[in-house]
């Protein structure tokens, strides 16, 4: 399916020097930041307190954020379960346990519902007795219940940073074997490049702005691995395809022809997939916020790795047509008989 159909191929490959020392330049940019500023982590990899609260009436997630704010905690709030639930979690405080921390942040919550913080002894689904805290109403209904407190220690966000790296390591070396199969290996050290650009721009900008970077950041990353190789995948097979049929062409050309023959291709595939990432990041609340910025970070430079950097590190590793296509060997004329 084509929107349009550019007649004349873009000379994209005769300009590549001087889009890949912007790239290069906004990489080199990309590692100061992470170096200088580093990644402002969330409390999945630092260590913090997981609080369960339950309302009596769908959970105003805003106000709950608010509140926490205003108490000067940077809180991560998200519904779970029902609209009733909320999951808060904040970063570890200096001198400070989870249990004061916890009960510090319900008050303030149960003060926000105007009303008051009680002792409330409720039977388990075990049968069992437990004291749990409830906030009261001057007309004794509950507001709003403290369901569980739990400290995330520093140990097990080390090893979500590390289970985190290797599933990026395995993901670049999958990447790289599954296109030295399909293609040569010059195109998969050429879509590795590309990929790992875009990975350490995102992470840059994520260092330089000093966004919050959680595990559903580190699935976006993730994702857009799998989605920029996806845009290398098809430049790279009309690459294949077009030098088995215009033997006449040299590899600008066939590399040119290529890019500009699946612009409009591009165009759907990236424009639908923008729009859905548009709406997470306007509607999907802040619980997607960051996610959705990553997404789109991903996207835009992913469309321009594929075709400035992929692309023209394919040419500068010197590939050719007979890194596609096997020669056809001339026929013998004695067709093996020995005089």
């Amino acid at each position: 399916m084509e929107f349009f159909r550019i007649r004349k191929d873009i000379p994209f490959m005769r300009h590549a020097l001087i889009f890949n020392i912007v790239s290069m330049l906004t990489f080199v940019a990309a590692v100061y930041f992470l170096v200088t500023k580093q990644l402002h982590f969330s409390v999945e990899f630092t260590g913090g307190t997981v609080m369960e609260v339950k309302y009596a009436q769908a959970a105003n997630l805003e106000k709950v954020r608010a509140t926490l704010t205003g108490l000067g905690y940077h809180p991560e709030v998200s519904a779970i379960d029902t609209a009733r639930d909320a999951m808060i979690r904040l970063p570890n405080a200096a001198g400070t346990s989870a249990a004061d921390t916890a009960a510090r942040v319900f008050g303030e919550l149960c003060k926000a519902e105007q009303g008051t913080v009680k002792q409330i002894d409720k039977v388990t689904d075990k049968g069992a007795h437990e004291m749990k805290s409830a906030c009261i109403h001057a007309d004794g209904s509950e507001g709003v219940a403290l369901q569980k407190v739990e400290f995330v220690g520093p140990q097990v966000g080390e090893e979500l940073a590390q289970n985190g790296l290797n599933a990026l390591i395995m993901v670049v070396v999958g990447v790289m074997i599954y296109l030295a199969i399909r293609f040569e290996w010059k195109f998969a050290v050429a879509a590795i490049v590309a990929n790992l650009h875009d990975v350490v721009i995102i992470l840059g900008f994520f260092a330089f702005f000093e966004w919050e970077f959680s595990l559903t950041v580190l699935a976006a990353v993730l994702a857009v691995l799998g989605y920029s190789v996806n845009e290398s995948v098809v430049i790279f097979d009309r690459i294949r395809e077009n030098f088995r049929k215009q033997r006449k062409m040299t590899v600008h050309e066939v590399i040119d022809n290529a890019i500009t023959s699946t612009i409009s291709r591009t165009i759907i595939t990236h424009g639908c997939t923008q729009l859905m990432v548009l709406s997470m990041l306007f509607l999907g609340g802040p619980t997607l916020h960051y996610f959705a910025i990553a997404l789109t970070i991903g996207i835009c430079f992913g469309i321009y790795s594929s075709v400035f950097v992929a692309a023209a590190v394919a040419m500068w590793l010197g590939v050719k047509r007979e890194d596609l296509i096997k020669p056809i060997k001339e026929k013998d004329e004695t067709d093996g008989a020995v005089v």
